[in-house]
């Protein structure tokens, strides 16, 4: 059924008339204005405490995009997520990263091929409840939570061994895109319960993703293949990356043990592979051919995209990590802030106001990027997990309909942790000739201590909020800070698995929110399907003598590179 574009609604209207009245007001001017700005723009749910006060908006403006999201039916589409409605129509999937972290019990279902999964989506959750089909995935997710726990167990424990009888000191993921950004951020932010006194023994972990080989080079320097454990994440079994880094790896393994058994190839050598080697995937076939024992495969589903499956068994590697336990904790945490942005009013509502503000600087303030700048070193990855999840969701120029949309969709995410990134690109943030909205998180307590150097973090952390929003007067303009530099901050207690599942489902749902305003699909990906498709076709070419048949430019880069090889 047709749909109005967002940009020809009242609502949309009504926030572009908004956005003029207060082009010439400033934060200071607002925080002049209303006493209770704070009170009435901050708020505390899920673990989280997020203020919006230091933004260009009023609580007139998070009115005005209250209401452009109901006019466009974003409870309605949330509703349907969760519902199991095969929302992403392009591909006619359902979309449920949301019940990898139900808890068990709990009843989900897949809307059955042919059910009504069309644009026109309901604001009653009953007319859209999918609850037709025969199997609750949840009782599957849990499943392969229970394998996936009994394994990492026995991993941990020591009870597991290599081709030689030792146990496992090294795990390393193979992977690409969500396949590893999601484990390797959430290991690099969890790291510290992985250790004694949260984890009874330290492994370690690596991850190896591009095909660069010195990717697979550098993270296998220093292994030894007796006790190293590989866990390949490829839904397919095919991703070109995946498995080309898979059997570099394999051979690395069966060198190693030849080499360790004195140059000969015995049978432990032949059957090294089974031992060494699980598979996150659904391909079995292809799982068994390399050489995989099917028993140590970790399934997972069509309806969890890449970048949304880290609490799939695409985690397997962070849940040897940090152990079964703390996993779960982290699925739970992902869980409280699902129910959270399920029922809550969208006025109260975390994730759709985080969606809600981005929106109002790329669509309404003219804003190109959004900075992610935590104050903790154990999150150095999240601003790159959220550049796969935002803009390889919401980095789209049609609607849901194929219609070419006439306004800005995803902006440019980035960023580093503070305090490093203050010695670097703060300057422009700060005094430079574009508006940077950016994210602030920081935690009470620190997940490391040592001496005072948390409360100097923190004394930064706050500073730069304060400086960014008012600025500071001086008679030398090369010296003036114009403040008015918008920034939202988000606080928690600590970064434990808790809060890190409650801090991803939170960009998750905000990045649901803009997609749906929108009008796209944001769990689709095919801009990233020409590129590979191409590079196919041109491998051969670089080791041969054929015909170019590319565009100028091209054939001249690959004729230099020949002849240079």
């Amino acid at each position: 059924m047709n749909i109005t574009p967002v940009d020809q609604t009242e609502s949309w209207q009504d926030l572009v008339d908004h956005a003029q009245e207060l082009n010439d007001v400033t934060i200071a001017d607002h925080f002049a204005a209303d006493q209770a700005r704070v009170e009435k723009l901050s708020h505390q749910a899920a673990g989280l405490y997020v203020d919006f006060s230091k933004n260009r908006l009023t609580p007139q403006t998070l009115d005005l995009l209250v209401a452009l999201a109901g006019e466009v039916g974003l409870t309605g589409h949330r509703d349907a997520m969760f519902d199991g409605r095969r929302i992403n129509q392009t591909e006619n999937r359902a979309v449920l990263h949301t019940a990898l972290r139900r808890p068990s019990g709990d009843v989900v279902t897949v809307e059955p091929i042919g059910g009504d999964s069309g644009d026109e989506i309901s604001e009653d959750p009953a007319h859209d409840s999918a609850n037709d089909s025969e199997t609750n995935v949840v009782d599957e997710v849990h499943e392969v939570l229970d394998q996936m726990a009994t394994f990492a167990n026995r991993v941990r424990s020591g009870d597991w061994t290599g081709a030689t009888g030792k146990p496992i000191e090294a795990v390393v993921n193979i992977g690409i895109g969500g396949s590893d950004l999601g484990p390797m951020m959430a290991h690099r932010a969890l790291r510290p319960y992985g250790r004694p006194p949260h984890s009874g023994r330290e492994l370690e972990t690596r991850f190896i993703s591009n095909i660069d080989p010195a990717d697979v080079f550098e993270s296998l320097l220093g292994l030894d293949p007796e006790t190293t454990l590989f866990v390949v994440v490829s839904k397919t079994f095919g991703t070109i990356e995946t498995l080309t880094n898979a059997r570099s790896a394999r051979q690395w393994l069966l060198d190693g043990l030849t080499e360790a058994a004195g140059g000969e190839v015995d049978a432990a050598v032949e059957g090294a592979v089974a031992l060494h080697f699980v598979a996150v995937s659904t391909n079995a076939e292809r799982v068994a051919e390399f050489g995989i024992d099917t028993a140590n495969m970790f399934r997972f589903w069509d309806w969890v995209g890449g970048r949304y499956s880290v609490a799939s068994a695409v985690g397997l590697s962070l849940m040897i990590a940090i152990g079964p336990d703390n996993f779960r904790a982290f699925l739970d945490g992902m869980h409280e802030m699902d129910e959270h942005f399920r029922h809550a009013p969208l006025a109260e509502n975390l994730p759709a106001l985080m969606g809600l503000v981005s929106l109002w600087y790329t669509n309404f303030l003219g804003a190109e990027t959004q900075a992610v700048l935590p104050y903790s070193d154990h999150l150095s990855r999240f601003p790159a997990y959220l550049q796969q999840l935002e803009m390889e969701s919401n980095g789209k120029g049609v609607d849901r309909l194929g219609r070419t949309l006439n306004i800005d969709t995803c902006p440019v995410v980035w960023g580093e942790p503070g305090t490093n990134g203050q010695h670097a690109f703060y300057q422009l943030i700060h005094q430079g000739t574009r508006t940077v909205p950016a994210d602030f998180i920081g935690f009470v307590h620190a997940s490391d201590p040592v001496g005072n150097h948390h409360d100097l973090l923190m004394a930064n952390f706050f500073a730069q909020t304060e400086a960014l929003a008012f600025g500071r007067e001086h008679d030398d303009p090369q010296r003036r800070f114009s403040g008015n530099r918008p920034t939202t901050t988000i606080m928690a207690d600590r970064l434990d698995p808790t809060t890190l599942g409650r801090l991803i489902a939170l960009y998750e749902h905000k990045t649901f929110t803009m997609g749906v305003i929108w009008g796209i699909n944001s769990f689709d990906q095919f801009g990233v399907e020409l590129g590979k498709e191409m590079a196919t076709a041109i491998e051969p070419e670089l080791t041969s003598d054929s015909e170019l048949d590319h565009d100028p430019s091209t054939n001249q880069a690959i004729a230099h590179y020949r002849s240079r090889r």
